[in-house]
């Protein structure tokens, strides 16, 4: 019989750390707080581990943003991702297969030529590409002819990739579990304690437990944790849908983005290709995948790619976004609420750096 990636813990009455959400936020933020010595953690995780976004997500990692900012912060969690397989002793199949950001109209020629100099003056690999180039990466799609917007430019990203999303859940809920945090499945909150403007308590479908802090980490239900301690947040739910075809041979060795034409795509390493757009416009909770996305994308992407004309669709699907304003984070202790801690409002991004910041700079 195969031993189990983490084992099974009876709920403790109380806890240092109370983390909600098993994704791979929380997970990660339970592992390097391990690594710091604060092993007294408890994930509580309403389904099961990666049921959230974590599973549902494109599994895209880059770091070719817009802002100094954004390009460090995610930089560094490429750099994080990287190394992740033998920090965490599990093959999380990250592949560095370059990342292209295609420009169609003039303007956004323009507004990659600005992103990429502001990409390598961060110390990014990121560099402006043009067709013949572009043919050399990918050799199978259309640039121009009936094309509605022809491929002008691209930004070319070679750190960027894809990465297998299960396998980074598993490996931290694996590397939590054995630094002695104890991850709970099935456990789902349903009230948050306050006395005194100070987080005490979380009350579960299992019990009540008592917490010196707990780290709100359930995306877009975060509002929802949020609203139990009498804190309301600047944060909308959006569903982001994908699907994915059936398995072909290999012949996609990059990740293509068009934000002209509202698509992505990846190839996995069985073979499906992965498609994605942007979050759906309208807040909901729905994880239901519906035909106007699958048509759209596939309409989108045959402008790209012609002869996948006849591919099947294999099943689609939708995860939730926690999206802010101004499409920032929140991170870090509420103001209002002390020991009430916050990892919302991420969108899209990857989680391993947000996770290794709130585990090095944890209060203790």
């Amino acid at each position: 019989m195969t031993d189990r990636m983490w084992r099974d813990h009876d709920l403790k009455d109380a806890y240092d750390v109370v983390i909600i959400g098993g994704g791979v936020h929380g997970l990660a933020t339970a592992y390097y707080l391990a690594q710091q010595g604060v092993t007294n953690v408890a994930v509580l995780e309403a389904r099961y581990v990666g049921f959230g976004g974590s599973g549902r997500n494109t599994a895209i990692v880059r770091s070719n943003y817009r802002t100094p900012e954004g390009i460090a912060f995610y930089d560094h969690s490429v750099k994080l991702y990287e190394k992740l397989a033998g920090e965490l002793d599990y093959n999380i199949m990250f592949s560095q297969r370059g990342h292209l950001t295609l420009a169609h109209p003039e303007r956004g020629v323009s507004g990659l030529r600005e992103r990429a100099l502001t990409n390598q003056l961060c110390g990014v690999n990121s560099r402006l590409i043009f067709p013949d180039e572009i043919r050399e990466h990918v050799p199978d799609m259309q640039l121009e002819g009936s094309l509605r917007y022809p491929v002008m430019a691209a930004l070319y990203h070679p750190p960027g990739g894809i990465i297998r999303h299960d396998a980074v859940v598993w490996a931290y809920a694996r590397g939590a579990d054995a630094g002695g945090v104890h991850v709970h499945q099935l456990t789902e909150v349903t009230d948050l304690e306050v006395t005194d403007g100070a987080i005490s308590g979380v009350v579960t479908n299992r019990g009540r437990i008592k917490a010196g802090a707990v780290v709100n980490a359930t995306a877009g239900y975060a509002s929802t944790i949020a609203a139990m301690a009498g804190r309301q947040i600047p944060l909308e739910t959006h569903p982001l849908q994908a699907l994915v075809t059936e398995p072909l041979k290999p012949w996609l060795h990059s990740v293509i983005v068009s934000s002209t034409l509202h698509v992505y795509v990846s190839q996995t390493d069985r073979g499906e290709l992965v498609i994605g757009a942007e979050v759906d416009d309208y807040a909901s909770y729905s994880l239901r995948g519906t035909l106007p996305f699958a048509e759209s994308a596939a309409t989108h992407l045959l402008e790209l790619f012609p002869f996948l004309a006849n591919v099947r669709m294999l099943r689609q699907w939708a995860g939730l976004c926690d999206m802010t304003p101004d499409y920032s984070p929140i991170i870090g202790e509420d103001p209002s609420v002390k020991g009430l801690f916050m990892t919302v409002g991420w969108g899209k991004p990857t989680a391993s750096r947000p996770g290794r910041l709130r585990g090095t700079f944890w209060p203790r």
